[in-house]
């Protein structure tokens, strides 16, 4: 139902926007030409365009409320629990590392915590 009614409001949104568009500024809509009097006149398109953009942003409105009521309703969505943070358990040190430099093993220094900075040599 909730996805039903998403699409409807896409669609209404859709056609707001076109009948917003097709107005003109000064509210001729629909161009100047055409009889003058009748729906497609520059006064029956701007009635007709005046009342379907009032009318459509009325349902928008109201099936925006709804689908808020809606969507708040809905059943929590569960989260899964086996992904949730824990505490990290402390490892051991790491023994020093050790290079090789011209054939003699060289102890690298201590590594330092992550709250200081290291100097230079």
């Amino acid at each position: 139902m909730f996805t039903f009614l998403l699409v409807i409001h896409a669609i209404i949104a859709a056609a707001l926007v076109a009948v917003i568009l097709m107005q003109k500024s000064e509210g001729g809509g629909l161009g100047t030409g055409g009889s003058p009097s009748g729906l497609m006149s520059a006064r029956g398109a701007a009635d007709f365009l005046t009342r379907s953009t009032a009318v459509l942003a009325s349902v928008f409105v109201g099936l925006s409320i709804v689908l808020a009521v809606l969507a708040a309703n809905r059943q929590a969505v569960t989260i899964d629990p086996s992904l949730a943070r824990k505490p990290a358990a402390v490892a051991p040190a790491a023994p020093l590392a050790v290079e090789q430099q011209n054939g003699a093993a060289i102890q690298a220094p201590a590594p330092v915590s992550n709250n200081a900075v290291p100097l230079a040599q």
